[in-house]
């Protein structure tokens, strides 16, 4: 079954199973290493010391095109996989929280290159500013696709800085968000 097939069908429980079978890699050692099979062993090691983005790529170039097969095999999150297929050049078009925002997604993304910065609480206010200017600009133009562009970055902005630990900053974008 495919990746969109799963989602479409029944999203939670995709999720769910996605997690339990990261957790039981993790927590499941290699049975061929219990079972003495000295092959199996060291194919295994030479598993575990590549890194995930190499054994990403190898199976990507092995035919494992199914995105959810791989961040099985792997254990690493969706958006990962995603990430290293996309900079090796092997998936196109594919965009999330973390994708960076020089990439260009869309007609209107181009404004907003390297709009975005969290570093320090100025920072973050700085980049509102620019979000600001562009949200009005695109309002003028009776532009609501620019304007819902806008939105998205201060939602980017907010939810990089939150996940990185830095509140302040994203509370600067919280509060635009809710300004509009």
């Amino acid at each position: 079954m495919f990746t969109e097939e799963l989602i479409q069908e029944k999203p939670l429980a995709f999720e769910l199973e996605y997690a339990e079978e990261v957790r039981d890699a993790i927590t499941v050692a290699a049975p061929a290493v219990r079972e003495g099979d000295e092959t199996a062993a060291r194919q295994h090691e030479s598993e575990e010391q590549r890194t995930k983005k190499d054994q990403i790529i190898s199976l990507f170039e092995r035919g494992t095109t199914d995105l959810a097969q791989i961040v099985r095999q792997v254990g690493a999150r969706p958006s990962y996989v995603a990430q290293v297929l996309q900079q090796a050049g092997y998936l196109t078009g594919y965009f999330d929280l973390y994708t960076t925002t020089a990439r260009e997604q869309n007609i209107y993304t181009r404004f907003f290159r390297n709009v975005l910065s969290f570093k320090t609480v100025e920072a973050a206010q700085e980049s509102v500013q620019k979000i600001d200017r562009l949200y009005n600009y695109f309002e003028r133009l009776g532009d609501r696709a620019g304007q819902h562009q806008a939105m998205v970055m201060a939602l980017t902005g907010k939810n990089r800085a939150r996940w990185s630990g830095k509140a302040e900053e994203s509370q600067v974008f919280s509060e635009w968000l809710a300004a509009h």
